[in-house]
């Protein structure tokens, strides 16, 4: 269960040939007898260094997630119940909090009631507004906005998400832009431009980061993300729907 058998599945489909487009992952709900909302909710195994329990609860608090159990010895030992949901991505974010030194196990727990909206990704996507081949001037300019998921020469299109925005909200960005030549600049000088290695993401790391407006584009050649609405249907999102008729 989990990212891991989905990123295998799509993997091999890709490996096959086929092109697909994959959203962000939804358990299946059901209802009670009174009609409300229920959802899948796991029991959660914990066990770290004390110095890093903290920071776990913390994090996990953030997902809606209910401690249970903690006991502090040695090491720390902690039991929560948290929505399957909120599961996704937090696997490979508990090996970087704990430097590789945690161990987590969960196990189905049964359903609860619906717990709402629960964020697994609070940062921004750089966007591209334009589409060809992303420039090394360009991204020289943008490396202090985020991470970039793409280096010079990639092929980019509008509303494809090219980095991580260092800030918590959305950022378009132009990573086409070339540099303006004239007698007093060369363009041979783009050749010296360093760059931070681009972060490459498997398709199982895609499907654990994906946000829910966002949607993964799978093909054998390629795997990207992109937003789900065009530029205009953001911006009028932006607004409310005030401009709506």
């Amino acid at each position: 269960r989990g990212e891991l058998q989905l990123g295998i599945l799509l993997e091999q489909m890709r490996r096959e040939g086929f092109e697909l487009a994959v959203m962000s992952p939804e358990p299946v709900l059901t209802m009670d007898e009174d009609g409300n909302k229920m959802e899948p909710v796991e029991e959660l195994y914990i066990d770290c260094d004390n110095e890093h329990a903290g920071l776990v609860i913390e994090k996990l608090a953030k997902r809606k997630a209910d401690l249970i159990s903690f006991d502090q010895g040695d090491r720390s030992k902690l039991i929560f119940k948290i929505p399957f949901r909120s599961l996704l991505g937090y696997r490979a974010e508990f090996t970087q909090d704990t430097r590789g030194d945690g161990v987590i196990h969960s196990i189905f727990d049964g359903y609860i009631p619906y717990k709402g909206t629960i964020t697994r990704n609070d940062k921004g996507a750089l966007i591209s507004t334009e589409g060809g081949k992303a420039t090394a001037f360009a991204l020289a300019s943008l490396e202090a906005r985020g991470t970039l998921f793409v280096q010079p020469g990639d092929l980019v299109y509008p509303d494809m998400v090219i980095g991580e925005s260092a800030r918590g909200d959305d950022l378009e960005v132009n990573p086409c832009k070339e540099k303006e030549l004239s007698n007093m600049r060369a363009s041979g000088k783009d050749e010296r431009i360093k760059l931070t290695p681009a972060t490459k993401m498997s398709i199982e790391e895609c499907i654990t980061y994906v946000r829910d407006d966002e949607i993964i584009e799978i093909t054998p050649k390629r795997i990207s993300l992109r937003k789900m609405h065009s530029a205009t249907e953001r911006k009028r999102r932006r607004r409310g729907g005030k401009g709506k008729k």
